[in-house]
């Protein structure tokens, strides 16, 4: 019984930002759980993950989508379902960080960061929801963040996207989850990728943060796959527009 509520084989994940990061570690996971994957990756040159997920036995292929670029985004899920058969887990992973005191914060960045971090999943989700509502299944994750709660510093493009993810994962799971999808969000605490590259490398700010971390450590890319897992399967059936923070205890203390 156990093993059944977190088998995931016969679904097909898409997920954005698999190259690396959270987003590699989650889609690796899923494919552990039988999860054929879908990689929504930019670079369609890049197969390193694709190829470590085929060594895993199950289907993976890589589906041009430049978050940069709407017409690349409103085809993604289309082209997941043609070249798949089908889509069960949409993963909103990818996003990008501009950090600047707000006084002297461009509009090219602002636009940037709302783009990738916002509208991009927006879109993907509505695109998503089209297939998964008429066929009343299906598990939407979305990335949110420590700043969809909290203001943060010199982030205010970033604290505002990831601040409406978390009200659009509410939004979306009113309506859906009538028909069987589940949207759901994890919040990432402060994790070792390269998105915080400036923060690991500022030894002021980097003590400042381990301090206020109960855990006493960073997290991890690995530290999301289960909790990816659980959302992405049976045993998360009854949760809806629930923001899972996965933050070592940072939002508790």
């Amino acid at each position: 019984m156990m093993s059944k509520l977190f088998d995931l084989s016969n679904k097909v994940a898409a997920v954005t930002g698999g190259t690396r990061g959270i987003g590699k570690a989650i889609a690796l996971g899923l494919a552990e759980a039988g999860a054929d994957i879908a990689l929504l990756q930019r670079s369609i040159e890049n197969t390193v993950t694709k190829k470590e997920i085929e060594k895993l036995g199950v289907k993976c292929e890589i589906i041009p989508c430049d978050l940069d670029y709407l017409d690349q985004v409103k085809l993604a899920v289309p082209e997941t379902i043609k070249q798949m058969g089908s889509l069960d887990i949409l993963i909103n992973n990818a996003g990008i960080q501009r950090r600047s005191p707000a006084v002297d914060f461009s509009e090219e960045d602002w636009d940037s960061v709302m783009q990738v971090n916002l509208k991009a999943v927006w879109l993907l989700c509505q695109q998503a929801g089209r297939h998964m509502v008429p066929k009343q299944s299906g598990k939407i994750i979305n990335i949110a963040s420590l700043v969809s709660f909290q203001g943060g510093l010199y982030v205010p493009a970033y604290a505002s996207a990831k601040g409406a993810v978390a009200q659009l994962t509410k939004a979306l799971a009113n309506e859906w989850s009538q028909h069987g999808v589940n949207v759901n969000a994890i919040v990432p605490g402060y994790i070792s990728t390269e998105m915080n590259t400036a923060l690991i490398e500022d030894p002021v700010r980097s003590r400042q943060i381990l301090e206020r971390i109960p855990a006493g450590r960073w997290g991890k890319p690995e530290d999301f796959v289960g909790p990816s897992l659980f959302l992405a399967s049976e045993a998360a059936n009854y949760v809806h527009g629930h923001l899972l923070a996965v933050d070592g205890g940072w939002l508790g203390r």
